[in-house]
């Protein structure tokens, strides 16, 4: 199991064993903090009653330190890893305190050699992966799920549900997974495992956002603004700077964006030396960034390396997502984030990143794009647009094939909108790739919405689909992307606005102060205005695409014609081979682009060719 995880873990390899018991722990260690013998996992406590292996890093780590010795002045350190801060506050404290004083990221399995207890902890937010399986008479768990195929006996069947969702989002969320009896332990959420209770266990959330959060928040500075953007920076100066401990060389990916360039700009101010910064650049100037990045870098004084991504390289990587995903995940900016990962890796050890930033302040068009539908929509009565409903669908049937193409897909998506019964709902599909994956995808139940947020809590939209976003699109996408992509070659990227402290100061304040109707992400903004001219701020968001349609129909046709081929599709019985065949031959012929649809259909099946056929 350790073995195929070698990629997270490149520095060593440790086990530990209580065969009596029938617990074995392993790790792949990535040293980042504390690189000699004294940090290697799995470590026991003190006492010795607690045994422990993670992935990740307490970022405030030596804060604990220092209470924990005031707390206990005979403790005794071995060496300055924060893994062995982790065991001793668990010790000093216990588990459950332990975790609302630590900072980090981490998915933790923790041994408990007292209660004959295993328990399994993710991180708040979930920058780090956990995947686990239990039987009742076994549990096994990993950072990937290549791991736990490694284990005889542990099921492999593919779930159909879950691949619907993979269709209609481009990841699979958690506490799903693509096969039928593995899990993915959601942020915030921790399990346990008692041996002495044949297999039982409990699940409980140790942290969640809505406990988090205050709907109609005042902010602590009592309304002025300026204090709270004080606070605001001083927030993010210490979650950057917390960011930067590190015992091996470090640096920062810079798109040019707002998140990105805030980060870098910080870091800088913190560095006595020129920060090392990476950037992919692509030879569509739609979807190259690479110049706002190298201008920003000029700007900032930092040692910058870009790379510009050609043809070929998308045809060597291509073939090898499925095996750095390992489970399907289909959200295609997951090749400019590999290719700047593995540029990344070549100079340095650590990066730091911009994530977090759209979902704490409000920084997605489509939050705008969302409010100004559902303001059009409420104004026609319920009855209207099941009316519409209905008609989209009949006209759907019985269009004549020249106007299927652009045609079938407006009269789709418009009939999917209308039917939404509420606000959230309307969200969500405007969100989907295919509206109905139950239609394609064999043998699966209608997907139906994620359980809504109470609205008179919540009254205002946007804080609605933020706070959506922060619990599902950000874990599940944005995050697990960065994971996968930065892992596979060995390198830890860190998320400094995701820093537990700056989100609930985030999530504490005035929605008034966060997001203003004339500007995306303006605290943020105001406050790259200190490092950067405006003229290097003010520009359109571009995200971190790649023309994946154009692909499609060039250098990946190929590729792509050999997944989608009716015989394949027929044979492996997962999805309607006639139904795939139609969009692929619509993208063809440029009726429509159908790229997004088109690319979780291929991710699945470039997965499920390289894992079961």
């Amino acid at each position: 199991m350790t073995a195929v995880l070698e990629h997270r873990g490149p520095d060593a390899a440790g086990a530990w064993s209580d065969s009596a018991r029938g617990v074995y722990l392993g790790h792949r260690r990535l040293a980042i903090v504390d690189l000699s013998a004294q940090g290697a996992q799995p470590m026991a406590s003190a006492s010795g009653r607690y045994v422990l292996v993670y992935n990740g890093e307490i970022y405030n780590h030596l804060s604990l330190r220092a209470e924990l010795q005031k707390k206990v002045p005979n403790l005794q350190w071995r060496g300055h890893s924060d893994t062995e801060t982790l065991l001793a506050a668990i010790e000093v404290h216990g588990l459950s305190q332990a975790l609302q004083m630590i900072n980090g990221m981490f998915a933790i399995a923790l041994w408990d050699r007292e209660q004959s207890a295993l328990t399994l902890v993710r991180d708040k937010i979930g920058e780090k992966p956990l995947y686990y399986a239990s039987d009742g008479k076994r549990v096994v768990f990993g950072s990937e799920l290549r791991a736990l195929r490694q284990c005889p006996g542990v099921s492999s069947e593919i779930s159909p549900d879950a691949l619907a969702r993979l269709l209609a989002n481009a990841y699979v969320s958690a506490p799903q997974s693509i096969y039928h009896d593995i899990f993915k332990l959601e942020p915030g959420h921790l399990i346990t495992f008692s041996s002495a209770a044949a297999g039982a266990c409990s699940q409980e959330p140790y942290w969640q956002l809505e406990r988090t959060v205050m709907p109609d928040a005042v902010s602590s500075t009592h309304g002025d603004r300026d204090a709270w953007q004080s606070a605001l920076a001083d927030q993010l100066s210490k979650s950057v700077s917390s960011r930067m401990m590190s015992d091996v060389p470090l640096g920062a990916f810079l798109s040019g964006g707002v998140d990105s360039s805030l980060v870098t700009a910080i870091m800088q101010q913190n560095s006595m030396q020129p920060v090392k910064t990476f950037t992919i650049g692509m030879g569509e100037v739609s979807y190259n960034e690479a110049e706002y990045a190298k201008a920003v870098a000029e700007h900032l004084g930092t040692d910058h390396t870009e790379f510009y991504l050609t043809d070929q390289d998308v045809l060597d990587v291509v073939p090898r997502l499925a095996t750095i995903w390992d489970e399907p995940f289909a959200d295609s900016s997951q090749i400019p984030t590999y290719l700047v990962s593995e540029l990344t890796r070549r100079h340095v050890t650590v990066a730091l990143s911009g994530d977090g930033g759209d979902e704490l302040f409000g920084g997605y068009s489509r939050y705008a794009k969302a409010n100004q539908l559902w303001s059009d929509f409420s104004r026609v009565p319920g009855w209207v647009r099941r009316l519409g409903t209905q008609a989209a669908s009949l006209a759907v049937r019985h269009l004549p094939d020249s106007m299927h193409g652009q045609t079938l897909r407006k009269v789709h998506e418009l009939s999917s909108l209308l039917a939404s019964r509420d606000d959230e709902e309307l969200y969500h599909m405007l969100q989907r790739h295919w509206k109905r994956p139950e239609e394609v995808v064999l043998g699966c139940a209608q997907l139906g919405s994620p359980d809504m947020l109470d609205a008179g809590r919540y009254p205002d939209f946007t804080q609605r689909m933020m706070h959506l976003d922060t619990e599902n699109y950000l874990p599940d996408d944005i995050l697990t992307k960065v994971d996968r992509a930065s892992m596979a070659v060995s390198l830890e990227s860190r998320a400094p606005l995701l820093d537990i402290d700056f989100v609930e100061f985030a999530w504490h304040s005035s929605m008034d102060f966060k997001v203003h109707s004339s500007e995306a992400k303006a605290p943020l903004k105001s406050e790259l205005t200190k490092y950067l001219p405006r003229a290097l701020i003010d520009r359109p968001k571009m995200g971190f695409g790649v023309p994946v349609g154009d692909w499609l129909r060039g250098p990946l046709k190929a590729w792509a014609e050999d997944l989608l081929s009716r015989e394949t599709l027929r044979r492996q019985g997962y999805l309607d081979a006639d139904a795939i065949h139609r969009v692929w031959q619509q993208h063809q012929r440029r009726e429509w682009t159908w790229e997004y649809l088109l690319w979780d259909v291929l991710m699945f099946q470039a997965w499920l060719s390289m894992h079961h056929d």
